[in-house]
């Protein structure tokens, strides 16, 4: 039902925007989000957007350099990723889910709905 693209390897410096198409139901209520999983890591969260908030949520690590927004229409969340470092190679994954509540929204299990992940690789 989620499905991520966009992907691919880059150099440092570079720029990305990933994409994450939803089918089979609207997410447009829902909180979505982004993550990631480095090899030999534990997946982390990268980004946010709590329900119909417009005050999106990021990881340290990312502030500043990434984006994310959704097109509610087109029942697809995005994340523009700017200045890419080689620490940001991972495989990232779309997330969504009606009930996620805000104390809970950067953890990976409060979320129902996942995508199959696109791999982000960054060359130094």
């Amino acid at each position: 039902q989620l499905q991520a693209s966009g992907g691919g390897l880059v150099q440092a410096g570079d720029s990305l925007k990933l994409s994450c198409a939803a089918s089979g139901r609207s997410f447009s209520g829902s909180t979505v989000a982004w993550f990631r999983q480095a090899p030999g890591e534990e997946r982390e969260f990268v980004s946010a957007i709590f329900r119909r908030s417009s005050n999106p949520v990021y990881a340290d690590s990312v502030k500043g350099r990434f984006t994310i927004s959704r097109d509610s229409a087109k029942n697809t969340l995005f994340l523009q990723m700017d200045n890419l470092r080689p620490e940001d190679t991972a495989v990232y994954y779309c997330a969504a889910s009606p009930s996620v509540i805000l104390s809970n929204l950067r953890f990976q299990t409060a979320y129902a709905y996942w995508g199959q992940g696109t791999q982000v690789t960054v060359s130094s």
